[in-house]
C-alpha cells in the first residue's frame, strides 16, 4: 500500500512538472509574438535603438512644452528626425501635447506621406512646413512651431524682436521673418517661401502667426524655444510700460550673443537633463510604446 501511494505521488509530481513546463513555453511564445508585433526599434528587451531614443525624446519635448504652457490645444506641432533621414516623427494631429507618447508618434516621409502610425486627421499644414525645412536644411533635425500670445505680439511689431533683455540677446541679428500667408498647405509654394525666408537661421518669427524654432538636436530646438518665449514676454512687458527702453549698444549685443551661444558645448543639454528629471518625477508615461488612449482604455 505504501509502495502504491509512493508511485501515485511520484506520478503526480511528474504531471505537475510537465504542466509547468508547457505553461512556460506557452508564455514565452506569447511574449515573443507580442514583442515581435512592435516596430523593430521598439522592442523592450533591447538597448534603445536610435529611432526609439528619438521617439522618446520627442515625446518628452511635447510633454515639456505642455508643462511650460507652450502648446495651443491641438494646433501646433513639434517634429524631429535622425540626421540624414528621409522621414521624421511628429504627433498625430488631434492629440494633446500632454497625451503624446513615444508610441503615438507618426513617421512621415518628406513627401508628406504617412509611413507609420495612425492619425485623427491629415495635417497638411504641419507636413508641408516640416517636410520643406528638412528637405532644404540637412543641418536641421528638429522643428518646433508655437502660437504663444507673446510670440504673436512680437511678430506683429515691424521692428521684430528687440534686444531689451538678455533672453533676447540669444537671437541678436539671428531671427528670420516670414510674412503671413494663410495656412501652409502647399509644400512647393508656401513651403518653399518659408524655407527661403528662414535662410541659414534656426529661429523665425512668422508675422501674425507665432514662432518657429529649429536645431541640430531636439534639446537645441527646445533651448531656442524656451528663450524665445521669455524674450517675447519680456519685450511685451517692457514696451507696455516704457516708451523708450534702454538697449545695449551694438558692440555689446554682438559680444553677448557670442557668449550666450558658446556658453555650453552641447547647446541645451544641461536644461534638457533638468527637464527630463522633472518629467520623470511627474509622469514618465511619455516613454510608452503605446498611446495614452490605449492605456486608459484598459
Amino acid at each position: 500500500m505504501h509502495r502504491s501511494l509512493s508511485l501515485l505521488l511520484k506520478a503526480g509530481r511528474s504531471v505537475a512538472a510537465e504542466l509547468v513546463t508547457k505553461s512556460s513555453v506557452t508564455l514565452t511564445k506569447t511574449a515573443a509574438r507580442s514583442t515581435s508585433s512592435l516596430p523593430r526599434a521598439c522592442r523592450a528587451d533591447e538597448p534603445l535603438a536610435p529611432d526609439r531614443a528619438l521617439r522618446q525624446d520627442l515625446a518628452a519635448a511635447y510633454r515639456i512644452c505642455s508643462l511650460l504652457n507652450l502648446d495651443d490645444h491641438t494646433y501646433t506641432h513639434l517634429s524631429a528626425r535622425l540626421p540624414g533621414s528621409d522621414c521624421y516623427y511628429i504627433y498625430p494631429f488631434g492629440e494633446l501635447y500632454e497625451e503624446v507618447t513615444a508610441g503615438s508618434l507618426l513617421c512621415v516621409g518628406l513627401d508628406g506621406k504617412i509611413r507609420e502610425g495612425a492619425e485623427f486627421q491629415y495635417n497638411a499644414t504641419g507636413y508641408a512646413a516640416h517636410g520643406a525645412i528638412y528637405r532644404a536644411r540637412s543641418d536641421i533635425n528638429a522643428v518646433f512651431h508655437t502660437h504663444t500670445s507673446s510670440s504673436i505680439a512680437v511678430s506683429c511689431n515691424p521692428q521684430g524682436l528687440l534686444p531689451v533683455s538678455q533672453h533676447a540677446l540669444h537671437f541678436y541679428e539671428r531671427v528670420a521673418y516670414h510674412d503671413y500667408g494663410s495656412l501652409i498647405v502647399d509644400t512647393h509654394g508656401q513651403g518653399s517661401d518659408l524655407v527661403k525666408d528662414l535662410g541659414d537661421k534656426y529661429v523665425m518669427l512668422m508675422r501674425n502667426h507665432g514662432g518657429l524654432t529649429s536645431g541640430r538636436t531636439i534639446r537645441e530646438a527646445l533651448f531656442y524655444t524656451y528663450h524665445l518665449e521669455f524674450a517675447c514676454k519680456n519685450q511685451v512687458a517692457t514696451m507696455s510700460s516704457v516708451k523708450d527702453p534702454i538697449m545695449p549698444p551694438k558692440e555689446m549685443c554682438e559680444r553677448a550673443v557670442r557668449d550666450l551661444l558658446s556658453f555650453e558645448k552641447d547647446l541645451g543639454k544641461r536644461d534638457w537633463q533638468a527637464w527630463i528629471r522633472k518629467l520623470d518625477r511627474l509622469d514618465p508615461s511619455y516613454k510608452l510604446l503605446r498611446t495614452n488612449l490605449e492605456k486608459n482604455a484598459e
